[in-house]
């Protein structure tokens, strides 16, 4: 890509990109009153950039962070982010449509977790609510597992549960397929991908103090140093601790958590490396429940009280440890070399309760007890080289990469015999488990590789970019034994154009394709045992983006055709003969309206069907779980009769759901309204910032639906906090 270069205004000898890893967080105590967070009260206009395949320059807090892409106008955004193979990247120059967060929207906002950003998107949904086993995302119509989020830029390496954020610098979106740009994350996702990008330690001295409050009564605190050293600051230490515990939005419940991260990174002239440590450890009490309706009712159950459990006696532990280091040498001025290793193992163990008969109309249903534990231990990498030459008058960016993951699961799980009838409006007590809790067992083995060649042409003086790559994908699956149970290659290509009709506008399209593993036919079909390569969803897509110097705004169409497994009833082959299609419009505004009036404004409108179905059975009937029409307007405001007070908030809307794929239950539609405001300031001459956040101010009660499933969204919930620079 080209720019996939950044020069660092600091000191000139820092010209490639740092590859952003970093941070770090260790443990941090609890109590504190509360109100939050963070400083970066800096607005950086940016002026119109210049496209070339040249160096970008990064400004403010990222220059020093690693080669980030600069924010835009009012800070809450970035011009572009890491798109894998493509290497960091100007939005402007990739035939993409992607949404990066900063770390001044992630303290403004008061977000915890990656659910909390990524919804500022209205292509984006999450599929559980605050106080529940964790997250799950959907993009463009599609689940994105949280498994499936990367850390850094590598998969596998993230907990089963949530990311925290408090040690994130940066939360890029990337929509639509990416498994050129990544390769395939651990679940197989198609609808998109998230990367969190850890901090790293700026030039100017860090020591920053956080108190936090979360009703009804947790209390937390996040201590965040960063430093650099030596000789033209090339050494920098970065190290975050954070603790928080006591009930959030559960009657009765507790969330716990501590975890601490320690970053060390080296910037010379030719040389960039990092290491990185993560842990975490936490444990909730009374977590949120989902489950399932009970299949052919026609009538939504009321939403229950959104702060109950209606599975009391619930708990969930985890706990995750992290270690990643990367290096990028500059051979020449034009070719650089770079690689990373990451190694992570993440353990969660919950109490499983499971409905059978699932929830009626009445909101009756009957459910078991059991434990559900599990572990992954995860080893993850890639190594590549990007060169740039020019061949006559045309440009090259060229790259080749090899990426690994190897993940070893276990598992322990079972479920009592005995059952007992309840009601989401009045829970029974759980059955009692009798039986002893075991140790999660070495269950199978999983396995990606693959090999990625792209090259990025300019044309025209960059006027028009041409990209094109690909990326041969093994996906090997072994038994506890180590035997292979599935192992099977696919090749999934890229084509994208950027057409520059002038500076500040970006015509893009492209055609790429997701992957997800293809399986085996089961022992009752007629064709039992036949091996499927994986399946291949494609991907194609036009838009404009255009900068017109404080605002960005873009356009996208796309049309996304999702294999999908099914057995035939006639002649009982087993095949992917089925197919999910979701066409889609998506409209997306950021920036500052004017000085101190920031925005995020999005639309998303969408037509999801059963394309191909086993039989013809519900063909052409809408796909369960995708929402016709989301909306996102967020806006933040700097008053001018108080100096340092600033107002926010943020609707959220979506649209009816059906729930299932007959369409016969539709879930209604919602919307949500959050406010909040913060007040900088100085305190006997230490900057101090005071945020308070309101979720769901009035207080709605509304189902958060998935394909399959069902939860119910956080209940009102103030968040306060307090940060002090020393």
């Amino acid at each position: 890509m080209p720019t996939s270069r950044s020069a660092l205004r600091l000191h000139p000898s820092r010209r490639f990109a740092l590859h952003p890893v970093a941070s770090v967080v260790r443990h941090c105590l609890g109590t504190g009153l509360a109100l939050a967070a963070a400083g970066a009260l800096a607005q950086t206009a940016p002026a119109a950039q210049e496209h070339r395949l040249e160096n970008v320059v990064v400004s403010d807090q990222a220059e020093s962070i690693g080669g980030l892409q600069k924010t835009y106008s009012g800070g809450q955004l970035a011009r572009g982010g890491d798109l894998g193979l493509m290497g960091k990247t100007d939005l402007m120059d990739v035939p993409f449509s992607a949404t990066n967060y900063t770390a001044e929207l992630i303290e403004n906002q008061q977000g915890l977790t990656v659910s909390d950003v990524v919804m500022n998107d209205a292509s984006v949904r999450t599929l559980q609510a605050r106080g529940g086993y964790g997250e799950d995302f959907q993009i463009r119509g599609f689940g994105v597992s949280a498994r499936d989020t990367s850390l850094n830029g590598l998969y596998g390496l993230v907990p089963s549960t949530r990311m925290p954020l408090e040690m994130v610098e940066r939360v890029e979106v990337l929509k639509g397929p990416g498994a050129l740009l990544h390769g395939v994350g651990p679940s197989g996702s198609v609808g998109g991908s998230i990367n969190v990008v850890t901090k790293r330690a700026a030039d100017t001295p860090l020591t920053r103090l956080t108190t936090t409050y979360m009703g009804k009564a947790q209390f937390g605190a996040h201590l965040d140093v960063g430093r650099r050293f030596g000789e033209d600051n090339q050494w920098g230490v970065r190290g975050n601790l954070v603790a928080r515990n006591g009930e959030g939005n559960i009657d009765g419940g507790r969330q716990r958590l501590e975890l601490g991260a320690l970053g060390v990174d080296y910037a010379g002239a030719r040389l960039r490396w990092s290491a990185d440590l993560l842990a975490s450890s936490g444990k909730t009490t009374e977590y949120r429940p989902q489950s399932a309706f009970l299949a052919g009712i026609s009538q939504v159950p009321a939403v229950p009280d959104n702060r109950t459990n209606w599975n009391p006696g619930t708990v969930l532990t985890d706990a995750a440890k992290t270690v990643i280091t990367r290096a990028e040498y500059d051979i020449t001025d034009s070719t650089v070399v770079y690689g990373g290793l990451g190694y992570s193992d993440v353990t969660s163990d919950q109490h499983f309760p499971t409905a059978g008969p699932r929830i009626n109309a009445q909101g009756d249903f009957s459910v078991r007890n059991g434990y559900y534990d599990e572990y992954n231990k995860t080893t993850s990498g890639e190594i590549g080289a990007r060169t740039r030459f020019k061949t006559g008058g045309v440009g090259h960016t060229l790259v080749v990469a090899a990426n690994r993951m190897d993940r070893e699961s276990g598992y322990f799980y079972q479920l009592t015999t005995n059952a007992v009838t309840s009601n989401i409006y009045n829970p029974s007590p759980l059955p009692t488990i009798t039986f002893p809790r075991g140790e999660p067992s070495k269950t199978g083995e999983l396995v990606h590789s693959s090999l990625a060649l792209a090259d990025t042409m300019g044309f025209f003086n960059d006027r028009l970019l041409v990209s094109l790559g690909v990326r041969e994908q093994t996906i090997h699956q072994k038994t506890a034994a180590g035997a292979t149970s599935y192992k099977a290659d696919a090749i999934t290509p890229l084509a994208g154009v950027v057409l520059k009709p002038a500076r500040n506008i970006s015509v893009y399209g492209n055609y790429t394709a997701g992957l997800q593993a293809g399986g085996i036919a089961g022992p009752t079909t007629a064709n039992a045992g036949q091996v499927f390569a994986p399946q291949k969803s494609k991907q194609l897509e036009m838009g404009v983006k255009v900068d017109w110097g404080r605002l960005m705004t873009q356009a996208a169409l796309y049309q996304i055709e999702r294999p999908g497994s099914m057995t035939d009833p006639v002649t009982n082959v087993y095949s992917f003969g089925g197919e999910t299609r979701v066409r889609g419009l998506e409209l997306t505004a950021y920036g500052e309206i004017q000085r101190g009036l920031r925005a995020m404004a999005s639309a998303s409108f969408t037509t999801a069907k059963l394309a191909r179905t086993a039989g013809g059975v519900n063909q052409g009937k809408d796909a369960n779980g995708v929402p016709d029409r989301t909306f996102n307007l967020g806006l933040d405001w700097d008053t001018p009769w108080v100096q340092g007070l600033s107002l926010n908030g943020r609707v959220i809307n979506t649209s009816a759901i059906f729930y299932d794929a007959a369409n016969t239950l539709r879930m209604p539609a919602w919307t949500r309204v959050d406010i909040g405001a913060r007040y900088a300031t100085r305190i006997s001459g230490k900057p101090v910032v005071l945020r308070a956040n309101l979720e769901n101010v009035s207080d709605k009660a509304y189902w958060v639906t998935a394909s399959g499933y069902t939860t119910v969204g956080a209940p009102r919930t103030l968040m306060l906090s307090a940060q002090v620079d020393f």
